[in-house]
């Protein structure tokens, strides 16, 4: 990987967009393949006893998300200029966060393992604990590469870090090993990493450290690590009251119902956020453009999610029993349920990234707030329902409190409220027709001598043409995009590209 310098001279946005949107779709779907194979081969080799220790300490990676930067790597791509103290500054506050964070860790190990009754969890958290100072090391140079859009490097990394972890792991399990294997396997692919992310930039740090830098840095940053740590709590908040309330076997099947409907379209959304985020902030001046970007990449990511999400409304208990099998049929009502959260989630997708973006991360955090408090409230109020009641209060809570954040995106980028759902009415007139042609499908089938997993195989059939035609019909924008990339690609110019073009 050729070294890249964040404040080099700059190829046009469109273009850098759509290299890095080329790269990170190719580089999700690689990692995705490799960590599943590589998590059948530790599967074969490890007991199920090795992945619940191994589990215990891995607590401890969502809070290296949170705490990794302090925010501080955020605050360099959403700078309009960059001075050296503030990038020696921001890297060696990471580091030293990293240390403090690394014996704060350490330190919990024991109380972890009482807590757990596991004796052994105390060693292997005291070791993975090296992950906040070997992720602070790279998270400096990191930040640059995002805000320079250098995502061939930051991909590559990804993709290399994720085979050497592998391989560590794997030959810690085949030695048996044990939990060790996967501890092994996260340890190593940050450390290749961070060595990474050192080769891939030309920057290095300078012995200089400036209060004034950090000060200005911290008044973004602060609050982007409130909010980091806030949705950190509501990402686990509805797991923990299921789990001590109604029992191991009601959060199971409502881990299932949220990964089937919420996690996939993370793997999706997550690179095009990363892309468009340091995009955004380049365009932080011209709410125009950022409006553009904003409508029409929520089109596209509509148009694909929202059908989908509803298509599994309808097929959700053939789903189950064919997918996932007969035990689980308790996880069907929980996907009915929860498909309008990642209906609403699939909205909201690129606001955080605009409000950060424009340096509104206190407005971030003062939403998060309610975001937080909101969703909590509506699991232990759900609770007294069971599990089924949690999933339709988070559908309810959801409904009240997601619009809120597109009011707030809206106003700060001067534009109407009902700007993104005028541009989503296509969306939900095409999704409408193909749940109607679904559930009409699906009706007639159950009468029929058609097994489920034919049944379910012809409805989804069913659902994709209604939806494909009432698309072209209905959602003309759509259209007009897919007609103009196919010209261009045949025209050998390239596709278009997703954000609005830099002025002239």
């Amino acid at each position: 990987m050729a070294s890249t310098d964040a404040d080099a001279p700059r190829r046009p946005l469109a273009g850098r967009v759509l290299r890095g949107l080329a790269w990170s779709a190719g580089s999700q779907a690689t990692m995705q393949v490799s960590r599943l194979i590589v998590a059948l081969v530790l599967a074969r080799l490890l007991a199920p006893d090795d992945f619940g220790k191994a589990a215990m300490v891995l607590v401890f990676s969502s809070l290296v998300l949170v705490f990794s930067d302090l925010g501080l790597g955020a605050a360099l791509v959403q700078a309009k200029e960059l001075e050296e103290d503030d990038r020696s500054t921001a890297f060696w506050t990471t580091v030293g966060s990293g240390v403090v964070f690394t014996g704060v860790a350490a330190a919990c190990s024991g109380l972890l393992a009482r807590f757990y009754g596991e004796p052994e969890v105390t060693h292997l958290c005291q070791v993975f604990s090296l992950v906040f100072i070997i992720t602070s090391i790279g998270a400096t140079q990191e930040a640059l590469l995002v805000r320079a859009m250098s995502f061939r490097a930051l991909e590559v990394r990804n993709m290399v870090g994720t085979a050497g972890g592998a391989i560590v792991g794997v030959t810690i399990a085949l030695n048996g090993g044990g939990a060790w294997a996967i501890i092994g396997q996260q340890l190593a692919e940050a450390t290749v990493g961070a060595a990474l992310l050192w080769f891939a930039s030309s920057w290095r740090p300078s012995l200089t450290f400036s209060r004034a830098a950090l000060r200005r840095m911290w008044g973004f940053s602060g609050w982007l690590v409130g909010h980091r740590l806030l949705f950190y709590v509501h990402r686990n908040a509805d797991n923990i009251l299921i789990g001590r309330f109604v029992g191991a076997a009601a959060l199971g099947a409502y881990t299932i119902a949220y990964n089937v409907m919420l996690v996939p379209f993370s793997r999706i959304a997550g690179p095009i956020q990363r892309v468009l985020w340091p995009a955004f902030a380049e365009m932080q001046d011209d709410p125009a453009r950022i409006v553009a970007g904003w409508v029409r990449v929520t089109r596209v990511l509509a148009a694909a999610a929202v059908p989908a999400l509803v298509g599994l409304v309808v097929v959700a208990p053939d789903f189950v029993a064919v997918v996932l099998g007969a035990r689980w049929a308790e996880a069907a009502p929980l996907i009915q349920a929860l498909a309008w959260v990642g209906i609403l989630q699939t909205i909201q997708v690129l606001n955080i990234d605009i409000l950060q973006a424009r340096a509104r991360t206190q407005l971030v955090f003062r939403y998060m707030v309610i975001f937080t408090c909101g969703h909590i409230m509506a699991f232990a109020i759900g609770l007294h329902w069971g599990v089924l009641g949690v999933a339709i209060a988070y559908a309810i809570s959801s409904t009240f409190i997601e619009p809120i954040l597109t009011y707030l995106t809206s106003r700060e980028l001067g534009v109407s409220f009902w700007t993104i759902p005028r541009a989503l009415w296509g969306v939900a007139q095409a999704s409408a027709l193909m749940a109607a042609a679904t559930v009409a499908a699906h009706e007639l089938l159950i009468g029929t001598a058609v097994g489920q997993l034919a049944r379910l195989a012809l409805t989804i059939a069913v659902g994709m043409l209604a939806y494909a035609l009432a698309a072209w019909w209905r959602i003309p924008e759509l259209r007009t995009e897919v007609q103009g990339a196919l010209s261009e690609v045949r025209s050998g110019r390239g596709p278009v590209v997703v954000v609005a073009p830099e002025p002239s």
